[in-house]
């Protein structure tokens, strides 16, 4: 496995990454509300400033950014490390955002209570082939509760928003598989990958768990290889679980962030692997073993 290389620096919490056919990728900068292009010298450029908690990205049919905004974490400095917690005094709400990359507008698409559904903290989200996007609700922790959430399922273009599993116990990363048949979840807590059947756009069958690692560990976004693996960002073990589709670990790639949290792949053979070191606010490139999926509208 080739060298992990720092693209960017100086992020605060970066998730949700995007590559470009430019070279750059956008990616979120939870802690500070803000959007971010990382261009291939490493330089940045502020998008769009939604505020909350933007956390998962996708390019929609329509080529804008589709944006997860969980409504704010609280956050605390450990060591030059940000670690996120609970539900903020000013927390703005669960909500879908559709943002024009080039302006920087930013839309309200879906709020909570919205054909009757509750959002309390959208965190990952993944494109079908129809126009439509399954995202997960990790929801929001406090003193003495934690939320009881789901994952669902919407049209890019406002017309529909309905929960497809619930319960789900704070899912995180999302993805689909290949030939979109089958959904992937990665739930923080249980530290369980789940794999649902896609029965129809938006239709889920009964889950199963997929895959869970011993020891005390949790996972968080996960980003799926052009042969199927699932690629699960593993925290408290520090760095990217490799899943078969039959639920085998095919390897574990180490990173030097115990908060790495998300993965996408860009270049002309999709094995440049952008990596987010989330706690210590780096963006980190490296050459993978097998090229990412070309996803839905962004491939």
């Amino acid at each position: 496995m080739a060298e992990l290389e720092i693209v960017a620096d100086g992020l605060r919490f970066p998730e949700g990454p995007v590559a470009m056919a430019d070279g750059s990728v956008i990616v979120v900068e939870i802690e500070a509300g803000r959007i971010t292009r990382v261009l291939p010298d490493g330089s940045k450029r502020t998008v769009a400033e939604p505020g909350g908690g933007p956390n998962g990205l996708a390019i929609g049919p329509d080529g804008a950014l589709y944006c997860c905004n969980n409504g704010g974490f609280v956050y605390q400095d450990h060591g030059g490390f940000l670690v996120p917690g609970g539900q903020p005094d000013d927390y703005s709400g669960g909500r879908i955002e559709r943002i024009d990359i080039a302006t920087g507008a930013v839309e309200i698409l879906y709020r909570d209570g919205d054909f009757g559904c509750v959002l309390r903290g959208p965190n990952d989200i993944v494109f079908d082939a129809h126009g439509g996007f399954y995202f997960t609700d990790h929801g929001k922790t406090r003193e003495r509760e934690r939320d009881r959430t789901g994952i669902f399922y919407a049209r890019a273009d406002g017309s529909l928003l309905k929960e497809v599993v619930f319960p789900a116990e704070n899912p995180n990363g999302v993805g689909l598989s290949p030939d979109g048949a089958t959904l992937y979840a990665a739930e923080t807590f249980t530290c369980r990958l789940m794999a649902f059947p896609v029965l129809a756009p938006g239709q889920v069958g009964a889950g199963a768990g997929l895959y869970r690692p011993a020891g005390e560990k949790w996972f968080d976004s996960l980003g799926v290889e052009a042969n199927g693996n699932i690629a699960v960002a593993t925290i408290g073990e520090s760095g990217i679980s490799v899943v078969s589709p039959t639920g085998e670990l095919v390897e574990f790639v180490a990173t030097p962030d115990i908060f790495t949290t998300n993965i996408c792949w860009g270049g002309a053979d999709r094995r440049d692997a952008y990596i987010c070191l989330s706690g210590s606010g780096r963006l980190a490139r490296m050459r993978w073993a097998r090229p990412g999926l070309a996803l839905a509208h962004n491939g």
